[in-house]
């Protein structure tokens, strides 16, 4: 699983012209799952993405109370080595990767964070006011 977390001082998701998630502080959490990924690996993304000190003062989510939007993103695993179209044959296809962003979504919420969540599968568009700017890419 990857993740590329954005701090962020805002940020929503809009389905079909409504907003159906919104966080203040806090990240915006692009979460791509790959084939070979199980529940143990959203759960040590969720905690690591819940304790990176990329919060200001070098502190967590967690020490902050910010929040989190996850957001499902199977780009992440595009690969771009070859041509100029994007192969998507890393990205786990829908019944795989779904179970297991929510994992990363309810993990987080065990932990204690207010967690926002897009749609999955959904056209999506995110808007987000980068804190910083930080930007960062997490595996697990």
């Amino acid at each position: 699983m990857r993740a590329v977390l954005q701090r962020v001082t805002s940020a929503s998701v809009h389905v079909g012209g409504a907003r159906v998630a919104q966080i203040g502080t806090g990240l915006l959490a692009l979460v791509g799952v790959t084939h070979d990924d199980e529940p143990q690996r959203a759960a040590a993304l969720a905690n690591k993405i819940a304790t990176l000190r990329i919060m200001r003062d070098e502190r967590n989510v967690l020490d902050t109370g910010a929040e989190i939007l996850v957001v499902s993103q199977f780009t992440l695993y595009a690969d771009t080595r070859k041509g100029r179209r994007p192969s998507w044959n890393a990205a786990a296809p829908g019944p795989v990767a779904a179970p297991l962003v929510d994992a990363v979504a309810e993990r987080l919420r065990e932990l204690g964070v207010r967690v926002a969540t897009g749609v999955f599968g959904a056209d999506m568009r995110v808007e987000l006011i980068n804190d910083g700017p930080v930007t960062l890419i997490v595996e697990a």
